[in-house]
């Protein structure tokens, strides 16, 4: 039986209790036998006068229940995905029983295995070091400071570091070192020794922004602290001597040698058996590379929190103070706006044409280079289906049909089917009708280019390109089909708003955050083309009571600038006129000339007045071009501004942050809507109750509101806006298009979801294309979206009109005046009480008009 005298696994390291403190006459009595070594009496008034003179500013010691090192701010979506995280020194604290017994053991075994006998200090190893200091800044000798530190002395170290910054508490001279010993004899009086490891496994730097044992846990292991495995505590215990050194990353078989020495300690002191010893470093060193959820998620979003936390907060306590931000993001809707517009933009981009290989090899050598070199990066990687890669092009087929790529260790084929876009740029071209015929029109042998791995259902799916004769060419088993691709070189924007929670619940700034940071939705301000329209005819319908039945003449006008000395000549885009026209009809067919007039109707200075108040913070232009959408907007304006049409006239803010928690749990702000599902149920009530505080401000008559969406509505069912249908949904919204197609957009909106897509060129180098109109460029990013974001979500009609001031009433379309259900060119349309039309159509069989006032309401 093991001497118990002897036996260490029965000794505190085991951890299984705390003993009393030795009496501090006892410390001392070894401290001066340790000094008496030295030089008896004279050592002992050295220590005290040095004692009090280094003593002088420390900081206070920490109490333990007011440890706040600087910790790790997480940015959540509204349904708890974690987006991103911002820090100085990326730490999490733990609760010290938090922390497994075996982890606690392997820091001690390899960092201080008298922790549990000393009294903070380690006083040969202290002294030592500072008598190499002295020495080497005399140049009597080389290298620097040398010797161990006791872990309460490392901990000491961190609180220097907090009080004092980073440069001063870890100079390497006998001062520092001397001021680190005597904190650490404080801290030994002053907190336990439980204390004393909570406050430094909290704090231990473990390489790669690991700032304590759970962030090292999930940078390393993507684990909670308290489910590593033994090898995997080792390997972390080790790190804390070098952890560039011990990298597990960097220098795997330095940490593997690292973590055997560790577990070889905890061996020798009795911690671990000689079965786990073993098991534990047999363990291969497999560790992840850190998740970059900032990068990897929802980029242009966090970026815009993070500003905003930024600008009301301050960066010290976004990066120090440990706050949860949860935003109002909806995680599944974000990826679906980012699917979207990728998938949008690379579309846009196939019809703008190929803009050439990425790179061209000309000879053999080149060539066989550049295979090997991807063999070595891709190893055996398989393809994965609808992944981009980069490969060459090594053989072209005599008709053209095909060519063969080299991706990797891959060999594949490129078929036409899959490249029949890729024709010279030409934006005055019709796309379908420009169509390449042969490969060999776009690629050479030697071309590097960009290639996605497909399936032949994927190429053969494919409408725009379909050919039937082309997709009976392609092998059915066995060969890796590829499709050609090219980075987009157009931008684009989307804007989702939940209209009625006031949630900013997806959005995208760009193709690419890494290549470009600039956020369009919210810094882009581009011309809205006829997306402004409805701003125009919304004016009329309340300051001029206009209704969807008053005639505009559509005919040729110019107006003249005598400021400038011009003249503009507005035109429709038929480039036709058809003389008088309906509101409604001028609007669902995105007609010029009307709009411009009726721009003139309600005047300059009114309007510029109107934008304002409906959102927009961008100055509109002082002329009747402003009429067309001249004047820039950034997105999120827009978007908010259709919102407010959504809500019938009532303008709201619209959030992106719906609560900011600070490290204790205390609310610092909160914007949750009383029927989000995913909040908690305090939040609703609490956030909920604040709201019927805040109505917002009614802009518009609700009846304005409700007939503008009407007309929107027929944009969506009879006019430009027609793809839309294709959601299934009552959708309302206009398209819009800049001249010269330099900006394309689709603003819409169903009941509960309101969304604005845009597509253009950042510096705009050339249109997007004569035909790449908003109907076709920016509603299918639009309706991707949208198909997504609803799914399985009922939408309803626009229609509780009957608690409103209106009257609805069947119309004729090309005179304004009332008709009669069933009539030829008979349309129902909605009117203010006192504002609708009191002359019928002339008809041998129609009553009077007041009957039908009365059935139709």
């Amino acid at each position: 039986m093991a001497d118990p005298k002897t036996d260490r696994s029965r000794s505190k390291l085991v951890l299984d209790g705390v003993p009393p403190k030795r009496n501090i006459l006892v410390r001392l009595l070894k401290l001066t036998a340790v000094l008496g070594l030295m030089g008896a009496t004279a050592a002992v008034l050295a220590v005290v006068g040095a004692y009090y003179i280094f003593s002088d500013g420390l900081p206070a010691i920490p109490k333990v229940d007011e440890y706040w090192p600087p910790i790790v701010t997480e940015v959540y979506t509204d349904d708890a995905v974690l987006a991103g995280e911002f820090y100085n020194e990326r730490r999490k604290v733990v609760p010290y029983e938090r922390i497994p017994k075996r982890l606690v053991q392997a820091f001690i075994a390899s960092e201080d295995s008298s922790f549990f006998d000393h009294f903070g200090v380690d006083v040969l190893g202290t002294t030592r070091a500072v008598t190499k200091t002295v020495l080497t800044k005399l140049g009597l000798r080389g290298g620097g400071v040398q010797g161990g530190s006791t872990l309460t002395q490392q901990t000491a170290k961190a609180v220097l570091i907090s009080a004092e910054g980073y440069k001063e508490a870890t100079a390497k001279t006998p001062k520092r070192k001397i001021r680190e010993a005597i904190l650490a004899f404080r801290l030994e009086q002053a907190l336990t020794k439980e204390e004393i490891l909570y406050l430094y496994l909290n704090n231990v730097f473990l390489g790669h922004h690991s700032y304590g044992v759970q962030s090292a846990a999930e940078n390393y292991y993507r684990k909670d602290v308290r489910d590593l495995t033994l090898g995997e505590m080792t390997l972390i215990a080790g790190l804390p001597q070098a952890p560039s050194r011990y990298s597990p990353f960097l220098r795997p078989e330095s940490a593997k040698r690292r973590r055997s020495y560790v577990l070889g300690r905890m061996l020798t002191e009795g911690m671990i058996s000689k079965e786990e010893h073993d098991t534990a470093n047999d363990e291969p060193v497999k560790v992840y590379p850190v998740e970059d959820v900032f990068h990897e998620f929802a980029p242009y979003f966090v970026e815009q929190v993070r500003k905003d936390v930024v600008d009301r907060y301050g960066n010290p306590v976004l990066l120090k103070e440990g706050l949860k931000i949860f935003t109002t993001m909806d995680s599944e809707r974000q990826r679906a706006a980012q699917d979207s517009v990728l998938d949008g933009l690379m579309s846009v981009d196939k019809r703008q044409g190929w803009r050439g290989p990425v790179q061209q090899l000309a000879t053999d050598a080149e060539r066989r280079a550049f295979i090997d070199k991807s063999k070595k990066a891709m190893g055996k990687e398989e393809l994965v289906d609808n992944r981009l890669y980069v490969g060459v092009v090594t053989k072209l087929d005599d008709d053209g049909k095909g060519a063969d790529v080299q991706v990797g260790p891959h060999a594949g084929r490129l078929p036409l089917l899959g490249m029949r876009w890729a024709r010279k740029v030409n934006p005055e071209g019709y796309y379908p009708a420009m169509m390449i015929t042969s490969v060999k029109k776009a690629v050479a042998v030697g071309d590097v280019i960009v290639l996605r791995h497909v399936t032949k259902k994927e190429l053969t799916d494919d409408r725009e390109q379909w050919d039937k004769k082309l997709a009976e060419d392609i092998p059915e088993e066995g060969v890796k089909l590829f499709r050609l691709e090219q980075t987009p070189e157009a931008q684009s924007a989307l804007v989702s708003i939940d209209p009625h929670r006031q949630y900013l619940t997806a959005m995208v700034g760009g193709y690419d955050f890494d290549d470009n940071e600039f956020n369009r939705a919210f810094q882009a301000c581009r011309q809205p083309g006829s997306s402004f329209k409805p701003f125009v005819y919304s004016a009329a319908l309340e300051q001029l009571n206009w209704t969807e039945a008053t005639i505009i003449v559509d005919s040729p006008i110019v107006e003249h600038d005598p400021d400038n000395k011009v003249s503009w000549k507005p035109a429709n885009y038929s480039e036709e006129f058809v003389g008088d026209v309906l509101l409604r009809t001028a609007l669902v067919n995105s007609m010029n000339i009307p709009a411009v007039k009726t721009f003139g109707a309600v005047g300059v200075h009114n309007m510029s007045d109107w934008a304002k108040k409906l959102g927009l913070t961008t100055p509109m232009n002082m002329d009747f071009s402003a009429a067309l959408g001249s004047s820039c907007v950034y997105p999120l304006d827009l978007a908010n501004a259709y919102a407010t049409f959504n809500r019938y006239g009532r303008k709201k803010p619209t959030y992106f942050i719906r609560k900011v928690e600070d490290r204790f749990g205390r609310t610092l702000e909160d914007h949750t809507a009383f029927d989000d599902a995913w909040a908690p149920l305090q939040d609703r009530v609490a956030a909920g109750y604040a709201r019927l505080f805040e109505p917002g401000e009614q802009v518009m008559s609700s009846e304005t509101g409700f007939i503008l969406t009407h007309l929107l509505r027929g944009v969506v069912l009879q006019g430009t806006g027609g793809p839309a249908q294709k959601l299934g949904k009552p959708a309302a919204g206009k398209t819009g298009t800049t001249n010269d197609s330099f900006d394309a957009w689709f603003s819409a909106y169903t009941k509960d979801l309101v969304t604005v897509a845009w597509v253009g060129y950042d510096l705009n180098p050339h249109p997007l294309g004569r035909y790449e109109t908003g109907g076709r460029a920016a509603l299918p990013i639009w309706l991707n979206y949208m198909k997504r974001a609803l799914e399985g979500r009922p939408q309803p009609e626009f229609y509780p009109w009957q608690s409103m001031q209106l009257a609805r009433l069947y119309i004729d379309k090309k005179t304004g005046k009332v008709s009669h259900p069933g009539a030829k060119g008979a349309e129902l349309m909605f009117f203010k009480k006192g504002t609708e039309p009191k002359e019928a159509v002339p008809d041998k069989n129609q009553v009077g008009v007041d009957q039908f006032m009365m059935g139709a309401q």
